[in-house]
């Protein structure tokens, strides 16, 4: 059952930030590495993603799946007509062109479960290739938690689209929770729909290189998204997301609030956070944030939060994106109470993720990724990766 709603017909983005939707790999030239959009990605690092074909490969897939949810392959043209935002950039265009059709994940309309859609993938070794098209679609009035978890390694590429019906509620969890040798690109792409709410939280914490293109548009009036984030990159890790929040319709909601930690040599960090508010999208709220804690030397954070206003009948609009290592007060705040420095240090990243992880509602996930922050931690403040807290 398809969502009733469907995005609008809108203008092409008059934007340097963006290039214009398209299914066709014709659309999407292959990038030289100073295009806006590409300038911080590591091209060579891709693995030649950027030019592959079609390898028939897939990911090991293990999936827990309320009553009433139903998994099934789809044809491509089927897939694309259920609706959504189509690939923004080469990789996703290729994800979905090499994928030999989709995998639909569909929550009938007013389903409502207390246990989360959990959708496991695993990769079996870097030199595999994968390409994959994943589309999840919601009912009207839902509701639902689902989770997309990544292990293993792979080098992977995925086009994702999630399909919100008209007052529904969802708690969408992305993984990245790669081996260190691990790639992973693509685009994750989330329809709301009118007077619908969506809570996205993406946690990307391994992989040698992740780069994810994340976009949001309503499908009418009176949709929510609240979006988190964490990431923590060691050295040599380049971990790359980029936002677009397009606001065509009037009176919706959005914030966004994302979390970073770097420590390692040449640890690199990309957040790009960008809000289009269009000439139709009176009376719209929005903010975006970023943050990101400097554990060490020699890494590097790059975050570019932009807002592009075509009116002026708004509610609100802003943004931020900062860049620091540990505050001194609270780590003397600590101390001063007996805390011995490195425990101290470990407590404010704690604090620092915590707030995030705990918007998951998954305990099981919510505990893993507390044990894997715990154990980054272990290389730069002696964390014991037994001790770390419950959320």
């Amino acid at each position: 059952m398809a969502p009733a709603q469907r995005i609008p017909s809108l203008p092409k983005i008059a934007s340097h930030l963006h290039a214009t939707p398209s299914w066709d790999v014709a659309d999407f030239p292959v990038p030289r590495g100073r295009e806006e959009i590409w300038r911080f990605t590591p091209l060579k690092r891709l693995r030649g993603l950027l030019e592959a074909g079609a390898t028939g490969d897939r990911l090991r897939w293990e999936t827990s799946l309320p009553q009433g949810v139903t998994l099934t392959r789809i044809s491509s043209a089927e897939a694309r007509a259920l609706g959504g935002r189509a690939p923004m950039d080469r990789l996703a265009v290729l994800a979905a062109a090499n994928a030999d059709g989709a995998v639909r994940v569909d929550i009938p309309a007013e389903t409502e479960s207390a246990e989360p859609v959990i959708l496991t993938l695993t990769g079996e070794g870097a030199d595999t290739v994968v390409h994959e098209h994943v589309v999840i679609t919601v009912g009207h009035h839902a509701t639902a938690t689902i989770a997309l978890e990544h292990f293993g390694s792979a080098t992977y590429d995925a086009y994702v689209s999630v399909l919100v019906g008209e007052g529904a509620t969802v708690n969408l969890v992305e993984l990245q929770l790669w081996d260190e040798d691990a790639v992973h690109t693509g685009q994750t792409s989330v329809q709301v729909g009118r007077d619908a709410s969506v809570r996205a939280v993406t946690a990307t914490l391994g992989g040698d290189l992740v780069r994810l293109t994340q976009t949001t548009d309503y499908a009418g009036v009176g949709g929510e998204l609240h979006q988190y984030g964490i990431y923590f990159a060691d050295a040599g890790q380049h971990l790359e997301h980029r936002l677009l929040v397009d606001h065509a319709t009037p009176k919706s909601v959005s914030r966004v609030d994302y979390r970073g930690a770097l420590q390692g040599k040449d640890a690199h960090t990309v957040w790009i956070g960008d809000v289009l508010i269009r000439k139709t999208a009176e009376g719209i709220d929005t903010y975006e944030s970023d943050r990101n804690l400097v554990l060490t030397d020699g890494c590097r954070a790059d975050a570019v939060p932009n807002l592009e206003i075509e009116t002026g009948e708004i509610g609100g609009a802003g943004h931020s994106a900062t860049t620091g290592r540990f505050d001194d007060e609270h780590l003397f705040y600590l101390q001063s109470r007996g805390i011995p420095e490195a425990e101290a240090r470990r407590l404010v990243v704690f604090g620092f993720f915590t707030e995030i992880i705990n918007k998951i509602g998954v305990p099981d996930i919510e505990q893993r990724l507390l044990a894997a922050v715990t154990e980054e931690l272990s290389a730069t403040v002696g964390a014991d990766p037994a001790s770390a807290p419950t959320a």
